[in-house]
């Protein structure tokens, strides 16, 4: 790699962290921004070819499909989720419920999406009538759960498609289970701390429950779209990103990549393992840099996609999303850097 191009391929890295942060415009329409630097970098690098367009084309459809379908379905079953949701409450307890249903959430996000399971998660706290202090805490913990849960199949959420793309041919021959297999003994005590936490709540309700608009056809169809406009600027970021990834992510030591991407807190965390997952990577070396994305994802409402969706639905504000968050998400990132400084 040219130092040209490295210097080039670095502009695109800072401009991926810092515009969206910085522009408005380029958070909201961050699938198009993304894409545009995707283009770049792969021309920086030279990358292109029929293959890679292929590949870039064809990598986004079993995603976008799932998160389509599970949205059609989601509609159509709302109210009877509903139903259930207060049915549960009533015979087993608020509490109970809440446990169950974060844990449900975040098992089946790898299945269904992140995406779907955070609006199911929306309309059972709506359900619920939580006061706003209650609420907020049982859609921060069911955040972080749907985040973990989600990465355990290659369709559940953006992050899994990329890495599971990166890593598909040697050495690590990544296939639709290999996150499930790399991560559970990590994941699974998360999600049920996390699940545990969120029901950690007063329990006090309102009298009235909040309706959360239903969703039009043209609403599920758009963001099945931009799932499919994501996922292709961030094969194409990655790919771009790849020589420079190589010269220098990849020679950092476990530790250092572990608290470096505490940065997934202000960027979505399928942008950053774009711009670092490489091949060449130990074991040791993907479980720190996965572990750090996914858990520091759930710190600030940026960081991952079930975090803008709830924060949307239910007007949640930065400040309010960090206080709730941060603290308790920095003691399990500081506890899993001494866990994985034993085990990995």
């Amino acid at each position: 790699m040219s130092q040209l191009s490295f210097v080039f391929l670095t502009l695109i890295v800072i401009a991926a962290l810092f515009v969206p942060f910085l522009w408005h415009k380029a958070e909201e329409e961050l699938e198009i921004f993304l894409f545009c630097l995707g283009l770049l970098a792969a021309t920086a690098s030279q990358v292109w070819s029929w293959s890679l367009i292929k590949h870039t084309l064809a990598h986004p459809i079993a995603i976008s499909l799932a998160v389509l379908i599970t949205g059609i379905l989601f509609n159509y079953f709302k109210d009877k989720i509903t139903y259930a949701v207060e049915y549960c409450s009533e015979k087993f307890g608020l509490k109970k419920t809440i446990f169950a249903i974060v844990v449900l959430l975040s098992f089946l996000s790898s299945i269904i999406t992140a995406i779907i399971a955070a609006l199911i998660l929306c309309e059972v706290v709506a359900s619920l009538r939580l006061n706003k202090k209650d609420s907020l805490k049982v859609i921060i913990m069911g955040c972080f759960g749907i985040g973990l849960g989600a990465v355990l199949t290659r369709i559940g959420e953006p992050l899994s498609v990329i890495v599971i793309d990166k890593l598909s041919g040697a050495p690590h021959y990544a296939g639709f289970f290999f996150l499930s297999k790399l991560l559970w003994p990590y994941i699974v005590p998360a999600i049920l701390f996390f699940a545990y936490m969120a029901c950690r709540i007063k329990g006090t309700q309102n009298k009235t429950k909040l309706h959360l608009e239903k969703e039009t056809s043209k609403a599920i169809l758009i963001r099945a779209g931009k799932i499919y406009l994501f996922i292709m600027a961030l094969v194409l970021f990655g790919e771009g990103l790849s020589p420079l990834a190589r010269a220098t992510i990849q020679k950092l030591p476990p530790n250092l990549l572990y608290w470096a991407n505490s940065l997934s807190a202000i960027l979505d965390n399928a942008t950053l393992a774009a711009a670092e997952i490489v091949p060449e990577m130990t074991r040791a070396q993907i479980e720190f840099l996965l572990l750090a994305l996914i858990i520091s994802g759930g710190f600030l409402i940026p960081g991952n996609i079930p975090n803008i969706i709830c924060a949307s639905k239910f007007k949640i504000k930065s400040s309010d999303w960090a206080r709730n968050a941060l603290p308790l998400g920095l003691g399990v990132m500081f506890i899993y850097f001494i866990i994985l400084n034993i085990f990995a």
